[in-house]
């Protein structure tokens, strides 16, 4: 019987490997605060995450906590920011999106489920005054139980 012949097989594992290496998108930006998002009865997934922007709400990561404490805090991009930076955020995503994307730019909030609403109304308060009125929660799918 003839043995197999298996010259080929590298290139494709390499035709592979770099497939995955250039389709696949890594995570834009660090995490510096816990978020653990609340439960929602109804849930819809978004539907082109290309147009949103993202703000994160919660606790500053153990690492963090030494020098920012562990009330609840705002991050934006990268850094930890207050609700005054939003409007400078809100412009900088903007200027980064086409002329006719802009209008369907959403602002998803990331907010910890323990977070004052206080804090999540400062933000909307902010987001109204630079017409940022496309506003999404995000949460999760209620865990299922058997009784």
């Amino acid at each position: 019987m003839p043995g197999i012949n298996t010259s080929s097989l590298p290139d494709i594992i390499f035709m592979l490997l770099f497939f995955f290496m250039v389709s696949t998108s890594m995570r834009e930006t660090e995490r510096l605060v816990m978020v653990k998002v609340p439960e929602a009865s109804e849930v819809a997934k978004l539907e082109r995450k290309d147009l949103a922007s993202y703000i994160n709400v919660g606790t500053p990561i153990p690492s963090y906590q030494g020098q920012y404490g562990t009330d609840a805090r705002i991050q934006l991009n990268d850094s930890f920011k207050t609700v005054d930076d939003i409007r400078d955020f809100i412009a900088a995503e903007r200027e980064t999106m086409s002329e006719d994307e802009r209008s369907f730019m959403t602002v998803s909030i990331k907010a910890d489920e323990n977070v004052r609403m206080g804090i999540i109304t400062d933000i909307k308060q902010e987001l109204r005054r630079c017409s940022a009125l496309k506003i999404m929660y995000s949460a999760r799918k209620p865990a299922t139980q058997n009784y």
